[in-house]
C-alpha cells in the first residue's frame, strides 16, 4: 500500500483522504495511519504547491548552478553540500555525475541578486572550484505538471 499511496500523492498531495482510500480500496484509517507512519519515518519529507509565478505580479528569477568542488577527506561531498543547502536562497542541492559535482537551484528577485549570491557566497567557499549559472527563462513542465499549455481556439467554425 505504501508505494501506491506515494505514487498517487506525489502527483496530487492535496487529494482528500476519503478519495485516496476509495482509489486504494482501503479504509480511511488505514490510509491515514500509513501516511502518518511515512511522515514519521521521513519517507514523506514535505508537501509543496507548484506555482506558475509568471501568472502573478511577483518578480522571481530561478537559476540552476553547476558547482565543481573538492571533496573533503572522510566526508566526501556531504559537508560542502550541507553548507550550501543551509543558505535560505537555495531551494535544492543534488550530487550529480558528469562534468560537475553539485547542482544547486535557487530563486531571487532579480538576475543581479542571484549573480550576487553566486559571486559573494557560493564561489567564496573554500572547496568550490568553479560555478556555472544557468537562468531559467521559461518552464514548460515542472514536477510532472505541464506549465505552458498550448492555446486552443474554442471559437465555433462558421461556414457560409
Amino acid at each position: 500500500m505504501r508505494e501506491k499511496i506515494l505514487g498517487i500523492i506525489e502527483k496530487n498531495s492535496k487529494m482528500d483522504l476519503k478519495e485516496l482510500a476509495v482509489i486504494l480500496g482501503e479504509s480511511e484509517i488505514d490510509v491515514a495511519n500509513e501516511i502518518a507512519a511515512m511522515e514519521a519515518d521521513g519517507t514523506i519529507c514535505g508537501y509543496h504547491t507548484l506555482i506558475d509565478w509568471e501568472k502573478t505580479s511577483i518578480e522571481k528569477v530561478s537559476a540552476l548552478i553547476e558547482v565543481r568542488v573538492t571533496p573533503q577527506r572522510g566526508q566526501g561531498f556531504d559537508s560542502i553540500a550541507e553548507r550550501i543547502y543551509k543558505y535560505p536562497e537555495v531551494n535544492s542541492v543534488y550530487l550529480m555525475s558528469g562534468g560537475y559535482d553539485l547542482l544547486v537551484t535557487l530563486e531571487g528577485k532579480t538576475l543581479k541578486e542571484v549573480s550576487s549570491f553566486v559571486t559573494n557566497k557560493l564561489s567564496t567557499l573554500e572547496t568550490v572550484l568553479s560555478t556555472t549559472t544557468h537562468f531559467i527563462l521559461k518552464k514548460y513542465k515542472d514536477h510532472g505538471t505541464i506549465m505552458a499549455k498550448k492555446f486552443e481556439d474554442t471559437r465555433l467554425i462558421m461556414t457560409p
